[in-house]
C-alpha cells in the first residue's frame, strides 16, 4: 500500500461517524489473487476489531462487494456486514470474521472434517435456495469459454511455452463446447465462484460446531448448480480421496432435493454434472494461476498447479471424450509413451 493511499484511508477512517479507531493498530490482514487488499484496525477502547478492504478504483470496483453481501444476508447467509462505504476512494469497512480458515481449522482439526464439510454444505444448500439473482450477471456461454481460454494462453502459451497443432485446437474446442453445454444445461441459481477453504472463515469456538463466515463473493452470477460443489468438493487448495468426495457429493445431493432446489433427480447424471463443471473450473484454474504468476509476479499460485492437474486429469481419463485432452497434457509434460520395435 503506497503511503499516500494509506493517508487517504486513515483520513477516510478518522472521518467516519459513529467510530472511534486506533489507528496505531492498522495493520495487514491479507491480500487475494485480486488487487485487492486487507487490514485489520482496533477500536480505540480495543473492545473490536473491523476489518478495512483497500480496493484501488481504477483497478477494482467495491460496489459488487456491497451489492452481493446485501444479497446474501437477506437470503440469511453469514456474509460480512458492511458498516461503511467509500466506492470512490476504493474503502469498505467490514465486520471482522477473524483470522482462521476454513482451511486452517482443517488442518488444525483434522479429525473434525466430516463437520466442516458438513456445515460447509448446509451453508451451501441454504446459500442457492435463499439467496436472490437479482441484478446479478449470467454465467453465460461466452463467459464461460472466456474463461477456458485462459488455459491455451497462460497455461499452455505462458507456462509451457508451446503452441497447439490445428488438430489440438479442434479437440479442446470440441471439449469446451460439450463442457459450456452441459453448464448452461444445469439449473442456473446463485453462484458465488470462489466457495472453498480459504473464503470460508471459521468463526465458531475451537470446541464448538463450526460455523462459517463466507467472504470474497464479489464475482456472483446467476449459473450452474454444481459450481460451488465443484469449489468446495475439488478444493484447489486440499484434496481428498475420490471416495470422500463422493461420499459429500451425495449427501449434498440428498439435502438439496430436501430443501427443493431442482437438483437432476439420478444422482449418478448430477455426479457426471459435477465432473464436467469442476473440468471447465479447473481448465480455468490452470490459466489463472499461471497468469498469476507471470503477470503479476505471485509465484506462490505456481505450487498449486499439480493439484489442479490431477482434478484434470481425472476426469479427462474418465470419459472417452476427454482422452484429446490427456494426450495434449502428455506432449506437454513430455510424458508420451515412446514404443520400440524389434524386427
Amino acid at each position: 500500500m503506497s503511503a499516500l493511499r494509506q493517508e487517504m484511508l486513515k483520513k477516510w477512517l478518522v472521518g467516519l461517524t459513529g467510530f472511534d479507531f486506533n489507528l496505531e493498530t492498522l495493520q495487514a490482514a491479507s491480500s487475494d489473487a485480486s488487487f485487492r487488499r486487507y487490514f485489520r484496525v482496533e477500536a480505540a477502547d480495543g473492545q473490536k476489531t473491523y476489518v478495512v478492504m483497500d480496493a484501488p478504483p481504477e483497478k477494482e470496483d467495491v460496489r459488487p462487494f456491497v451489492q452481493v453481501a446485501d444479497l446474501l444476508r437477506r437470503g440469511g447467509s453469514n456474509a460480512p456486514e458492511v458498516l461503511a462505504e467509500n466506492s470512490e476512494e476504493g474503502f469498505l469497512l467490514l465486520q471482522d470474521f477473524g483470522n482462521t480458515t476454513m482451511l486452517q481449522g482443517l488442518n488444525a482439526q483434522p479429525e473434525a472434517k466430516d463437520a466442516f464439510y458438513m456445515q460447509a454444505l448446509h451453508d451451501l444448500v441454504h446459500l442457492q435456495s435463499s439467496t436472490s439473482t437479482a441484478g446479478l450477471p449470467v454465467y453465460g456461454a461466452d463467459k464461460l469459454l472466456q474463461e477456458m481460454n485462459l488455459f491455451d494462453e497462460w497455461y499452455v502459451g505462458r507456462h509451457f511455452g508451446a503452441e497447439m497443432t490445428d488438430q489440438e485446437r479442434n479437440w479442446l474446442d470440441s471439449i469446451k463446447g460439450m463442457l459450456i453445454q452441459s453448464a448452461l444445461a444445469e439449473p442456473q441459481v446463485f453462484v458465488h465462484r470462489d466457495y472453498h477453504s480459504r473464503n470460508l472463515m471459521l468463526i465458531s469456538e475451537p470446541d464448538a460446531a463450526p460455523q462459517f463466515g463466507i467472504l470474497d463473493f464479489q464475482d456472483a452470477v446467476k449459473g450452474p448448480l454444481s459450481y460451488d460443489l465443484v469449489s468446495i468438493l475439488r478444493d484447489a487448495y486440499i484434496e481428498w480421496p475420490e471416495t470422500q468426495t463422493l461420499d459429500w457429493t451425495v449427501r449434498y445431493w440428498e439435502a438439496a432435493r430436501k430443501a427443493g432446489l431442482p437438483i437432476c433427480e439420478d444422482p449418478g447424471e448430477f455426479y457426471r454434472q459435477f465432473d464436467f463443471m469442476g473440468l471447465q473450473r479447473h481448465l480455468k484454474i490452470l490459466g489463472i494461476f499461471a497468469r498469476l504468476n507471470y503477470r503479476d509476479g505471485k509465484a506462490q499460485y505456481l505450487n498449486d498447479l499439480p493439484m489442479v492437474l490431477r482434478y484434470v486429469r481425472l476426469v479427462a481419463g474418465r470419459y472417452i471424450a476427454f482422452k484429446p485432452l490427456l494426450l495434449l497434457l502428455d506432449r506437454l509434460e513430455n510424458k508420451a509413451v515412446k514404443v520400440g520395435y524389434t524386427f
